[in-house]
């Protein structure tokens, strides 16, 4: 009986993992599939404001909740961002960003300028 158990047990938690990662692929898919959607869209209807959309796909939530792509001229995103030290993180992520908004925008992308939002945009505390 107390062998029947750990082995119930034993097993349980092998199949977990399996359940997991089955599940981490189906999102996986599901992600992809919907950045493709979006990508699709995005060269259909994003028209010259196509990366400006885009952004808040390409940096991911977090970083869309703190930075706005304010511009696009001449294959340069240009995006607003609360302080420098946000600007000079940013600046490190360029390459990355950049070849992601390759990837899902119609209009070329070649550069990413990072400013800091000026004090008179900032909310009063």
């Amino acid at each position: 009986m107390w062998m029947t158990a750990t082995l119930a047990k034993s097993e349980k938690r092998r199949a977990s993992p399996l359940l997991y990662n089955r599940s981490f692929d189906a999102m996986r898919h599901a992600s992809s599939t919907l950045k493709k959607i979006f990508a699709d869209t995005l060269h259909r209807e994003g028209g010259d404001n196509a990366p400006v959309l885009a952004w808040p796909l390409v940096c991911g939530s977090k970083v869309a909740e703190r930075t706005s792509a304010i511009g696009y001229a001449d294959g340069v995103l240009t995006v607003e961002v609360p302080d420098a030290t946000w600007q000079q993180q940013l600046h490190s992520f360029n390459p990355q960003y950049v070849a992601a908004l390759k990837q899902i925008s119609a209009q070329p992308v070649n550069a990413i300028k990072f400013v800091v939002r000026s004090q008179a945009d900032r909310p009063s505390r």
